[in-house]
């Protein structure tokens, strides 16, 4: 059974229950994670609250040399992590190594720390009075992670923490804990004080102990929107600042004059890659006009019969595994009643392959989707491509806003007029234009709107300082001692 991370030492759960670890492609199980208590989670924040006073003091340029370190400690064991990722989660490597690479940036752009917290001063705000604004961290904050990102999503969140000034708390996923762990351990070595960084595992007991615990001042989530909704209320009623981002329904717009074979291609790896589990997926294909649907459909169902399932661990697989058997079952239900509703099947994925034991889907592509189709309006997390048709750009723009999500949407088009339009009038908060996956880099924000976000400041970049410190402004006036110059 793993062990939690708390002031500097692994130590064993208090819990008795526990999950098991499953290899998604063998189904082998790897090891077991505890459904952990109330009690390990205060023993985390403890923890935290103590290393606190001296984190605090430390100066940011100190602060940040362990993440120096640590970035070239991850350079160094990056092959391994990616293994750990595909060994957990299921993702092909080259999957499992862009996100390992992602993590790096976090830490890279959370070394700049020093610069990113600066704060402003004016002189004479009024005759011989000045001010200033400076940035101060607050205290232990938590996060908790979804199962779909082991490496990367977690470090959206700790190393800005942690440079802020802050402790932390983390939960992640109880389905892959391993990446994280062994990123906990490479963070040992980079010399973190202890303390400072801790790790807890459970599932909704330890969720809502975090949400609760009166000493935690933020929580930062990723998960479906149910969750993200319910971390985000119970979070903030206790008085706490929160970023929970949630799940998504990210449309593709192909305009008549796209190029219409790199489209085919950058749409449907935004919608099967890592399998579909993922929040910047895409997911319906809405081309414009009669001869965009007939381009892009026949290129679409020709590249998807071609896409090789398997083993991430092997150098041939284009697209792994689901995260488990409850996954598969459900997006093989939506396909099913998607067709129930009129849905056209262009290429059926639902067997995957007979002779892999794990939890295998090959790609599934259905046509004539409406909006009405719960498949059109709820997000699959799995390799499922939908085609559809508006008769113009508008209409499109129409359909995409009705969406109660908005986390990310795509035009493919070589208009600069027709981009210029779409950018300006559609709802979701991250936007792409030939862009399969328009995912911010880590000196950019991330982070959607509408059901796809609880909360008012999003993750990494900039927006990492306003959420994991407090803006402090004083006033200065000094009287003269004329006795003395």
């Amino acid at each position: 059974m793993i062990k939690n991370f708390i002031n500097g030492q692994w130590v064993a759960s208090t819990a008795t229950d526990k999950v098991d670890i499953v290899n998604p492609a063998n189904r082998e199980i790897l090891d077991h994670t505890p459904l952990g208590n109330s009690a390990d989670v205060d023993a985390a924040v403890q923890s935290a609250q103590a290393a606190y006073p001296a984190w605090r003091q430390t100066p940011v340029i100190d602060r940040v040399q362990p993440l120096f370190r640590l970035k070239t400690l991850m350079e160094a064991a990056a092959d391994d992590l990616a293994r750990q990722i595909t060994l957990e989660h299921g993702k092909t490597l080259a999957e499992a190594m862009g996100s390992v690479r992602r993590g790096i940036q976090m830490v890279e752009t959370a070394c700049g720390m020093p610069t990113m917290m600066m704060g402003d001063i004016l002189e004479d705000i009024a005759p011989g009075i000045d001010s200033q604004s400076v940035r101060r961290p607050m205290g232990v904050f938590a996060a908790i992670a979804p199962f779909n990102f082991p490496a990367m999503v977690p470090m959206w969140f700790w190393p800005f923490g942690i440079a802020a000034g802050n402790t932390f708390v983390v939960k992640p996923s109880e389905r892959v804990p391993l990446t994280q762990m062994r990123i906990f351990e490479l963070m040992q070595q980079a010399g973190l004080p202890d303390g400072v960084l801790n790790m807890v595992h459970g599932g909704k007991e330890t969720v809502d102990s975090l949400c609760t615990h009166p000493d935690i001042k933020g929580i930062s989530f990723v998960g479906s929107t149910p969750v993200a909704k319910h971390v985000y209320v119970t979070s903030a009623t206790a008085g706490k600042r929160v970023q929970s981002l949630g799940g998504a329904k990210n449309y593709m717009v192909v305009m008549p004059d796209a190029v219409m074979d790199k489209a085919a291609d950058t749409a449907l790896e935004s919608i099967i890659g890592c399998a579909g589990e993922r929040c910047m997926a895409g997911s319906v294909i809405i081309s414009v006009g009669e001869d965009s649907k007939r381009e892009i459909a026949e290129r679409i169902t020709a590249r998807a019969r071609a896409i090789r399932i398997g083993d991430g661990q092997l150098p041939n697989t284009d697209m792994g595994p689901v995260i488990s058997q409850e996954s598969k079952d459900r997006i093989k239900g939506m396909i099913q009643r998607a067709l129930d509703e009129g849905a056209e099947l262009l290429v059926d994925g639902r067997d995957g392959v007979d002779e892999l034991p794990g939890y295998f889907l090959k790609p599934t592509v259905l046509g004539n989707i409406t909006p009405e189709m719960e498949i059109a309006r709820e997000e699959v997390f799995g390799p499922v491509v939908m085609l559809a048709e508006t008769p113009s750009l508008d209409a499109a723009i129409e359909w995409v806003n009705s969406s109660p999500y908005g986390n990310t949407t795509t035009l493919f088009t070589t208009s600069g007029a027709a981009a210029r339009h779409f950018c300006y009038e559609v709802e979701p908060a991250m936007l792409g234009v030939n862009i399969g996956v328009p995912a911010p880099m880590a000196f950019f924000s991330f982070g959607g709107s509408k059901q796809s976000f609880f909360g008012d400041i999003r993750a990494h970049g900039k927006a990492s300082v306003d959420f994991y410190t407090q803006s402090v402004v004083t006033i200065h006036r000094w009287i003269k001692d004329s006795s003395i110059w």
